[in-house]
């Protein structure tokens, strides 16, 4: 158990998660004037927390083992694959439940709710989002360094 928690890289990742979650809650505290601690576990908004993750275990890895290593050519595709993910995929699919929110919000308004649940809208990320939490997964590598 020590081993694992004296894993800087590891331990890198988690800081960048939260550092992440910490300015996306700051964030909307900052817009919504409504300090909600569940931004602090939600996905999507600004930055992304995803690639803060990624980025930053591409980082670290890269200046553990090497520019050439195999682990870095693993990582900056898994790293490709979930930024991609995040502003691809992830974000259309948060386009999709905005419309159907507002279809389900016609239907309560003109008869009987199919639902009282809507859909996360912020499932995914912009591509800024997705910038600034790669520049999070850069930054904080070069303090645990």
């Amino acid at each position: 158990m020590n081993e694992l928690l004296g894993n800087k890289i590891i331990l890198c990742c988690i800081v960048s998660w939260i550092v992440a979650q910490v300015l996306k809650t700051l964030i909307d505290w900052r817009i919504t004037r409504v300090f909600n601690i569940r931004k602090m576990i939600n996905n999507g908004g600004m930055p992304s927390a995803h690639t803060a993750v990624v980025m930053s275990l591409s980082i670290m890895v890269a200046l553990k083992e090497g520019l050439g290593s195999t682990a870095f050519a693993v990582c900056c595709i898994v790293t490709a694959v979930v930024i991609n993910d995040a502003v691809g995929v992830r974000y259309h699919t948060g386009e999709q439940s905005k419309v159907l929110n507002k279809i389900i919000h016609r239907t309560i308004i003109e008869g009987e709710p199919i639902t009282d649940e809507t859909l996360q809208e912020l499932v995914g990320h912009t591509p800024t989002e997705a910038f600034f939490g790669a520049l999070i997964g850069i930054l904080v590598p070069l303090f645990f360094r």
